[in-house]
């Protein structure tokens, strides 16, 4: 009775489609003559894990005498895609990505690269895109691109004894006003085709 009910959703595809494990940050990821740029395009070491987003905004429209949301009367208003990481690796670049600053040319004190706030954000400012790479436990990857991502979290370190210091740091993903609309993000996600299964074509054997 009522064998038809069941008290999992496991299903013989269920051990493949898990994402497993942290994942890898990139910037500049790109897809060139039938391969990514994983290796070349590597943001660094990260510790803790990475967390990505992407929430749509809707407007629920409110209509006298309908005292629930109602199918139809909710319009998508705008979204965001952002991408935290915890990074591990600290060079003068990254710190001037992380507090949109820039690096001087000439420091006065020899042995050291300087870097120091700018009042504007600049072209350079913004990464080309930043991207995440995690693996599903049937080890195909899951690739999500965000173009034109701009660090808003700043820099951030907390030294402590027998730890390593991790820098948090939120990229968001930003439209390109000289590329269409301004009415979504440039955000990519490339996720795995199914393997298609096909049976062996032995003829007709009734030839």
């Amino acid at each position: 009775m009522n064998e038809e009910f069941r008290t999992h959703g496991v299903t013989e595809n269920t051990p493949k489609e898990i994402l497993l494990g942290a994942g890898t940050i990139h910037k500049g990821l790109k897809f060139a003559d039938g391969k990514w740029n994983i290796k070349e395009s590597l943001f660094g070491a990260t510790s803790g894990g990475n967390k990505l987003s992407i929430v749509p905004e809707v407007l629920d429209v409110e209509v006298d005498g309908a005292l629930v949301k109602t199918k139809g009367l909710t319009f998508k208003q705008g979204e965001t895609a952002t991408l935290e990481t915890n990074l591990l690796e600290l060079t003068p670049e990254l710190i001037k990505t992380l507090v949109i600053g820039e690096v001087v040319e000439n420091s006065e004190i020899e042995g050291y690269d300087l870097i120091e706030s700018r009042a504007d954000i600049k072209e350079g400012d913004y990464l080309e895109n930043i991207a995440f790479v995690g693996k599903k436990t049937d080890g195909t990857p899951i690739i999500v691109i965000l173009d034109n991502a701009l660090c808003t979290s700043g820099f951030e370190a907390e030294g402590k004894n027998k730890n390593a210091a991790v820098m948090k740091a939120t990229f968001e993903c930003y439209a390109d006003p000289n590329k269409g609309n301004l009415d979504k993000l440039p955000y990519h996600i490339y996720y795995p085709k199914k393997a298609v299964e096909t049976t062996p074509d032995n003829g007709d054997e009734n030839k």
